[in-house]
């Protein structure tokens, strides 16, 4: 699992595969289907062993901004199919023996070396206490790539995710550390202003980046905040 393999992809144009709609798919599906057949990080994915493409995201972002380092504990919310879980525990050196990644979501997800895998719901009023459970004296990074089911309109999907992202900073605020780092999906237009607002006075640095893994005509974007200055 190399770092230099998510640089970008350039050089010859390579032939698209298309697919035909077949009887009984939609559309939409096919249009999914040929993207996923054509995009290089998929087959990058595959080929270095990561269970989805966003793990080149993480890859990404931590070749920018450097926060997942060796001894870290991270807390992966929204982990599922597990690629940002593969990308910490290898990055902190994480062991079986002794996990230092957690990672939770909704959906099942096989285990991953070296990660404690959680199922459940977030939102759930008992996942903070259950989470809690597993961390003894907080930990040093909470990533978020928590999403909801996009509808397609850009106002409607940034509202739902800020949602995700308003319950997922201040449970964030109150297992970091002093000096942790949130890492959160957000869509363009940046986190809500007053939430902005708000981790600008709680960490020392904030900042918007769009990893090239992101595929161009999507509108997400992270929001990484650096240097957690303490529980109030």
């Amino acid at each position: 699992m190399s770092k230099s393999s998510a640089g970008g992809f350039s050089g010859n144009r390579e032939l698209k595969t298309r697919v035909k709609t077949a009887r009984g798919r939609k559309p939409s599906s096919t249009r999914w289907l040929q993207r996923q057949l054509n995009d290089p990080y998929v087959a990058l994915a595959k080929k270095e062993g990561y269970r989805s493409r966003a793990a080149y995201k993480l890859i990404e972002l931590d070749d920018k901004f450097h926060f997942l380092k060796p001894g870290k504990t991270v807390l992966d919310l929204g982990a599922a199919p597990g690629g940002w879980t593969q990308v910490a525990a290898a990055r902190v050196k994480s062991t079986e023996k002794k996990p230092i990644v957690i990672g939770v979501d909704i959906l099942p997800m096989p285990s991953v070396p070296a990660a404690h895998i959680m199922q459940l719901d977030f939102m759930d009023d008992a996942a903070p206490d259950k989470i809690r459970a597993l961390i003894e004296d907080g930990v040093d990074v909470v990533l978020s790539d928590m999403a909801p089911n996009t509808t397609g309109h850009q106002a409607t999907d940034h509202l739902r995710i800020m949602a995700l992202i308003e319950a997922a900073y201040p449970f964030a605020c109150e297992v970091l550390k002093s000096g942790g780092v949130f890492v959160a999906k957000v869509f363009q237009g940046g986190a809500e202003k007053e939430l902005l607002k708000q981790m600008n006075k709680d960490f020392t640095s904030v900042k918007h980046a769009k990893p090239k893994a992101s595929r161009s005509d999507s509108s997400e974007m992270y929001v990484v905040a650096i240097g957690f200055k303490g529980r109030k």
